[in-house]
């Protein structure tokens, strides 16, 4: 994948558009139990002028969660990580990971979203006592 647009359409042709700007889409994916998480993707470039692709999902509010907590499950995590984010004027915790364009294929895209979505959601059924926000 070498551009933004290639990601889009691979992203369309893949899963469940429901928001587009220039640099930013937001896809929802069917997660366990009939839940369903909204996993946003954002195009990212370096000092460099290298590419990234950040795959996010938000996943709770972040007064409601002890940081210590949060940063054992950061510590804990093999895939993304927990980072902070605004979302509507609050901060919320999200679940984040960065993909260099250069290596990035259809099939690790694919499989990306698709893993963040599920472990996101299962992080804030966690951290939300079974809640679903996303």
């Amino acid at each position: 994948m070498e551009t933004f647009a290639r990601i889009v359409e691979c992203a369309e042709q893949h899963f469940n558009v429901v928001h587009r700007d220039k640099f930013v889409i937001g896809v929802e994916i069917a997660t366990d139990g009939g839940r369903r998480q909204g996993v946003f993707l954002a195009e990212l470039m370096d000092d460099d002028d290298r590419r990234y692709l950040r795959i996010e999902t938000a996943v709770a509010p972040l007064g409601d969660n002890d940081p210590v907590k949060l940063l054992r499950i950061n510590l804990t995590l093999r895939v993304g990580y927990l980072a902070v984010g605004d979302l509507e004027s609050v901060p919320f915790l999200k679940l984040c990971k960065n993909n260099a364009y250069r290596y990035l294929t259809e099939e690790m895209l694919v499989d990306d979203i698709r893993q963040i979505a599920r472990l996101g959601d299962q992080i804030e059924q966690m951290l939300m006592q079974g809640g679903d926000w996303f």
